[in-house]
This record gives structure tokens, C-alpha cells and sequence, in this order.
């Protein structure tokens, strides 16, 4: 960005870092662009990322195979705006003056592509509408949100 307006940061944090956080990362990434700076984390993450949820984002266009799960630290927490909770309970910390979501979503851990689907479109729905909250009305989030089976 060539103005002096700092980019919004957004956290999404899950237990593992290898299923709705990075959904959401990747959604985020994918439709914002270079507008957002968006990070992903979890707090007890696993050693990579669900192969079905690799799958599921694949059929809407978005590649995250090359994606790892990583460890969430509270500088992370502190350089974000906004924080985005997806089942990791008490072990989030909590800055004042940071936004804080919670984001009631099934686990994707040990699901098969099928059942992560659902998941993923109700992420992908969750991200539009918080594109326009922290960044305004103004911008376009192309595409619809149904996809192709």
C-alpha cells in the first residue's frame, strides 16, 4: 500500500493450525489480497496440514499444500487487530485492546473431504462478511459462493 494507512492484521488460531485457521487464513489471503496482513496459528499445532482440508480448498481454487502449522505466540497475538478463535478455549491470550471472535466450527481433525466441506463454505461465508467489517464497504470480494461438486 503506498498511502500510510497500516494494513489491518487478522489472527485466526485453532488448537492444531492445520484445518480452520488456515481455511480462514487462506480464504482471508485469497479475496483481500495485500490489503489485509493475515496469520494463522495454533496452540498445540500439529505436524502439518489435514490432507482433506488440502482437498476441499483445492476444489474451490485455492492451493495451501505448500502451508505448515505454527506454534501461537503472544507477539502474534499482541501485532494483530483482530483475533479470530476457532475451539482453542482458555489458551488464546487475551491483550486489552485487541478484537477478539469467537468462531463456533465443527473439527475438521480426522474428517474426510466430505465432511470438511460444509465446514469450509461456512468459513468462506464468515470471511466475506468480516472483509467488509475491517476494511469497509468498499471493497469487492469477487466470485459466489457456491462451488462446483
Amino acid at each position: 500500500m503506498s498511502d500510510s494507512t497500516p494494513r489491518p492484521c487478522v489472527l485466526f488460531v485453532c488448537v492444531h493450525n492445520a484445518g480452520r485457521s488456515q481455511m480462514a487464513a487462506a480464504f482471508l489471503t485469497h479475496f483481500a489480497g495485500e490489503k489485509v496482513e493475515v496469520r494463522s496459528a495454533g496452540s498445540v499445532p500439529a505436524d502439518a496440514v489435514n490432507p482433506a482440508v488440502v482437498e476441499a480448498m483445492h476444489e474451490v481454487g485455492i492451493d495451501i499444500s505448500a502451508e505448515t502449522p505454527k506454534i501461537l505466540t503472544t507477539e502474534a497475538v499482541q501485532a494483530s487487530d483482530v483475533v479470530i478463535t476457532m475451539g482453542c478455549g482458555d489458551t488464546c491470550p487475551v491483550f486489552p485492546g485487541k478484537r477478539y471472535l469467537d468462531w463456533q466450527l465443527d473439527d475438521p481433525a480426522g474428517q474426510g473431504v466430505d465432511a470438511v466441506r460444509p465446514i469450509r463454505d461456512e468459513i468462506e461465508r464468515r470471511i466475506r462478511g468480516l472483509i467488509g467489517d475491517v476494511l469497509g464497504s468498499d471493497v469487492e470480494v469477487p466470485g459466489s459462493q457456491s462451488h462446483p461438486r
